[in-house]
């Protein structure tokens, strides 16, 4: 039984780091800079949502993935942004904080869509392709994130590139790789099984209006 149980438990060492491995680079080569985007006429530009304060203002990680998507909004790649993150409760609220943030910056209100539901970056993947209609688009994350972003994006059918957000290393960050390693575990799961997200809703093609998206909590 001990034998049993070493072995097992290297098999499954073995699938974590294997696993690990191979979604860290599998679409390695999708990894690209801002000028690398030029040409790629992307249907949106995702950006992953983080951490927001009870004051509206987003934390610095994701003012970093903000800026990033309006820096490839400016540069054409896309005239449209995808604010997809956590608004499943009244009081938290990570996607009206970040479109506000880009209408700011000048980008137009009808440009800006809102995934109110992108509880996990799995559910913000599915629903690119099924509520929004996504076929190709440039996501916005940070480097330790993209590689997993970019492998759910793909193998879901969107063609799917990266662009990182500054390249800074965040206070707390060897908790976050902890996390990451296992999270990408379960998407290679959730993936191989193809797992419907939390809530999907009615089609908000991404080519219309994001003026769609206001103040909706499940769509």
């Amino acid at each position: 039984m001990i034998w049993i149980t070493v072995g097992i438990a290297a098999a499954l060492m073995l699938f974590c780091v294997g696993g690990n491995l191979y979604i860290k680079q599998k679409y390695q080569d999708r990894i690209l800079t801002a000028a690398e985007c030029d040409g790629i006429e992307a249907d949106c530009i995702m950006v992953l949502g983080a951490l927001v304060y009870a004051d509206g203002r987003p934390c610095h990680m994701l003012e970093d993935r903000l800026n990033r998507g309006i820096e490839l909004y400016q540069n054409g790649i896309s005239d449209r942004l995808l604010m997809t993150g956590d608004h499943g409760q009244e009081e938290y609220d990570e996607v009206n904080v970040m479109k506000r943030y880009a209408s700011d910056a000048g980008v137009p209100k009808d440009c800006i869509f809102m995934d109110h539901a992108g509880f996990s970056t799995y559910d913000s993947m599915y629903r690119a392709k099924e509520v929004f209609q996504v076929q190709k688009m440039v996501i916005v994350t940070q480097r330790y994130h993209m590689p997993r972003a970019l492998y759910i994006a793909n193998e879901l059918g969107i063609d799917a590139y990266g662009v990182c957000a500054e390249e800074i290393r965040y206070g707390g960050q060897a908790m976050r790789d902890i996390r990451e390693a296992a999270a990408r575990i379960k998407d290679l799961w959730s993936v191989f099984r193809r797992a419907e997200p939390k809530y999907l809703g009615e089609a908000i093609p991404i080519s219309g209006s994001g003026d769609a998206t206001d103040d909706l909590i499940k769509h």
